[in-house]
């Protein structure tokens, strides 16, 4: 009895520990990523008072994006949450403090010029760089500070999306594929409604779509089969994207030219790709992302098949040149609009395939298919529930072991038949397949070289047979 009380009260002291320190984060990181929202919708609506188009700003506020970051925040390079990762797996979730303004600037700078990047990679990282800060400031221990930071990233997650359940599932799921931080999940989830409703009590308006599921789809076997057709796409689409971002960061690295000369050279081509295909490409793209999801298909007529692959382009170059912002954004550009391709070809439910698109993508591209469902919920609303897991475990699976964050820890393997080293960060890790899958093929391949043989054998022996057929007959004619 003595006992229990002890473990009673232990767990009751800390969980009232950490209600109070993450309520306090999540109002914190509401507040903050309240500004940022308010001064980018400030910038995105200022492009007007331009003389010119506001993207042919591009190569020059790269090229300053690139020296803010360079000089004040080397980790506030890229798009945020994987650095965020990386500090929680190799520093105990220490980050500079100078992290946040740099990257809030940067970002609104990058998108304001057209940017093909998004805003939840920056809320994330200034929300984990704000309770990095506060752990600090008070003296916290590194696994103290760790879990904070870890609320952190739920919590700017959950704050410029809002969808706090989401939020706080992808900042626990996000760090190990294949675990979810069970012992940060109740922090997470404090911190991610204190900051949605943070930001929602300071004046900010979220996007639900209102796509209407439940009037107009039934659960059926043959959508079902549809939406498995579906995933496999996304997950096709998901390593397209991964695959574009990661090899276009390598390649602009190691071209032996001037980093600023490469932000301007990038800002150019970014010029021309508007130019030519108009400027829905840059950006946010949240407008043509709404077109997606309009269950009326002639709003989104003028959207080309490509479309997904030119954002992926445009995103790939913002990143790789010096851009600063999210990545999560342009993924949800990137899944509507392969979502609505698939659904064009099916000639079923576009409005649906666009949505299951937005969310598979995701999962696949992050590794969180838990979190990609429920965000589902969250915007879609209950009725997409069944199709988006679906899809989203699919996509997940196909996209195979890599990441847009390739600081994530593998502790899991997606299919039975692969060899991978579990425990080491993405990037890193080897897969190939299990020796006893090898030797099954061999004695395949082996199998269908000797019937292949015997097959050759057979009918060369059919030859020689009516051969002397042939001449036997011939010799009785005679």
């Amino acid at each position: 009895m003595r006992k229990h009380l002890t473990e009673q009260t232990a767990i009751f002291f800390s969980v009232s520990k950490w209600v109070f320190l993450s309520s306090i984060i999540g109002i914190v990181i509401g507040a903050i990523v309240t500004l940022f929202l308010d001064i980018l919708h400030w910038t995105e609506h200022s492009r007007n008072l331009l003389p010119f188009h506001f993207y042919y700003t591009l190569p020059f506020i790269l090229m300053l994006s690139l020296w803010l970051v360079k000089k004040f925040a080397p980790t506030a390079e890229g798009h945020g949450t994987e650095k965020v990762i990386e500090a929680v797996h190799k520093n105990y979730g220490k980050i500079d403090i100078w992290v946040i303004p740099v990257k809030l600037v940067t970002t609104v700078l990058t998108i304001f010029a057209g940017g093909s990047v998004g805003k939840e990679g920056p809320a994330a990282q200034i929300g984990a760089g704000a309770a990095s800060g506060i752990s600090d400031l008070l003296r916290f221990n590194k696994y103290d500070r760790k879990n904070l930071v870890i609320c952190g990233i739920s919590a700017g997650f959950a704050a410029v999306f809002g969808t706090p359940i989401a939020g706080a599932i992808f900042g626990v799921e996000v760090l190990i594929i294949g675990v979810i931080k069970y012992d940060v999940l109740l922090p997470s989830f404090i911190a991610g409604f204190a900051a949605f409703t943070t930001t929602q009590f300071l004046g900010i308006e979220y996007t639900y779509y209102d796509v209407r599921f439940y009037e107009n789809i039934a659960l059926d076997l043959p959508l079902i089969f549809e939406v498995v057709v579906a995933g496999i796409f996304f997950g096709i689409v998901t390593d397209i994207f991964v695959t574009a971002v990661s090899w276009s960061h390598r390649a602009i690295k190691n071209i032996k030219l001037n980093p600023y000369l490469k932000a301007f050279f990038g800002g150019v081509i970014l010029i021309i790709i508007a130019s030519i295909f108009g400027d829905r490409y840059l950006g946010l793209g949240l407008d043509t992302i709404k077109l997606l999801l309009n269950h009326d298909g002639d709003f989104a007529k003028d959207i080309p098949w490509y479309a997904f692959l030119l954002k992926t382009l445009t995103t790939s170059i913002s990143l790789a040149v010096g851009g600063s912002g999210g990545i999560i954004t342009p993924i949800f550009y990137v899944g509507a609009a392969s979502g609505h391709l698939i659904g064009m070809l099916l000639n079923e439910h576009i409005a649906l395939f666009a949505a299951l698109g937005f969310v598979s993508v995701v999962a696949g591209a992050t590794n969180a298919p838990i979190a990609a469902t429920i965000m589902a919920v969250e915007l879609f609303g209950l009725e997409i529930a069944h199709y988006a897991a679906l899809s989203a475990v699919i996509s997940f699976l196909i996209t195979g072991h890599r990441s847009v964050f390739s600081s994530q820890i593998l502790a899991m393997k997606k299919s039975g038949i692969l060899n991978v080293k579990i425990g080491k960060e993405i990037d890193d890790a080897e897969v190939k397949l299990e020796e006893k899958e090898i030797n099954q093929i061999r004695d395949i391949r082996e199998r269908l070289q000797q019937r292949r043989k015997k097959l050759v054998q057979t009918r060369q022996q059919n030859k020689i047979d009516k051969k002397r057929k042939k001449q036997n007959s011939t010799k009785k004619e005679e």
